[in-house]
């Protein structure tokens, strides 16, 4: 099917060119957290309210891959490859082990549950970041049930799973995050506020700073989520009418327009110019001109 993108800077073609995007598959509930395997060549998602993450294998067949998967919405892959999930059901942050096993990373902080961790990333050194609105204790996305944390903040796991520092608690709801390519900044958008902003990340993994980096606008639905940066530093948020396309300097190139609201998306394939787009009932595929970062 051939989307129209918007285009607002003249390099926004050169970023996301103007190949037809695919839908791969359809027939979810509501789909998120992609992740690609770089050396498997394996894509993982969650689907959130059928509780259950698929993968899709470099020949295109999908498989069930956990289920139940306790409402799972964001995964990423941490420095030896394993997958890292963030659970909406049970408000826990877990990684699938070589062996089989599942370990437990976070799941309460200063003796209350957190809210519903919902999308992560891994630092080089190991640590973990990632976020935690309420949206996994509403109907539909989670399970019904009371709030005990007074915030919605954002959250860091050190990489021995020793510690869980809180590093940001000033957001309505913290969504999609992502690292500048050096590792010394960290985005963080806020799904309510409707904007990213941008935190200097300090030697000891806290953070500082925090101001308004870039504002998603427009009339047609959708809103900040998933995030991820580009090869050449050019940050892609999901936003009204599809995917925000700002380059390095925070100025907005373009918008990838989807045919189905979008949560969350992901590079992927043998170069990394595969955008693998989670859009509600469907998975979609848009080759760009730009590659992605690989996860290790």
């Amino acid at each position: 099917m051939s989307i129209p993108a918007r285009a607002h800077h003249s390099g926004f073609g050169d970023v996301v060119g103007n190949a037809a995007m695919e839908r791969l598959a359809t027939g979810y509930g509501f789909i998120e957290g992609p992740v690609w395997h770089p050396y498997e060549k394996w894509l993982v998602f969650s689907d959130i309210p059928q509780s259950r993450m698929y993968r899709r294998s470099a020949s295109g067949e999908i498989e069930l891959f956990r289920e139940p998967s306790q409402m799972a919405n964001g995964n990423t892959l941490d420095r030896q490859g394993r997958l890292v999930t963030c659970e909406h059901a049970t408000s826990r942050v877990t990684r699938a082990e070589p062996n089989g096993t599942t370990t437990v990373l976070a799941t309460h902080y200063r003796g209350m549950q957190l809210n519903s961790p919902n999308d992560i990333v891994v630092a080089t050194g190991g640590s973990v970041y990632f976020t935690d609105p309420t949206y996994g204790r509403a109907e539909f996305y989670g399970v019904p049930r009371p709030q005990e944390l007074p915030h919605q903040g954002v959250y860091r796991i050190d990489g021995d799973g020793a510690r869980l520092t809180l590093v940001a608690d000033d957001f309505a709801q913290p969504n999609g995050l992502c690292f500048s390519l050096d590792e010394s900044r960290l985005f963080v958008n806020d799904t309510e506020r409707g904007h990213i902003r941008v935190f200097g990340v300090e030697a000891n993994g806290d953070l500082n700073g925090g101001a308004v980096w870039a504002v998603t606008e427009g009339d047609a639905p959708g809103s900040p989520d998933g995030m991820k940066i580009d090869s050449r530093g050019n940050l892609y948020c999901t936003g009204p009418g599809g995917i925000h396309v700002f380059d390095a300097s925070g100025d907005l190139l373009g918008v990838i327009a989807t045919p189905e609201f979008c949560a969350n998306f992901t590079f992927g394939d043998d170069d990394l110019r595969s955008l693998y787009i989670a859009a509600s009932t469907s998975l979609y595929r848009l080759r760009v001109r730009v590659p992605g970062l690989r996860l290790f």
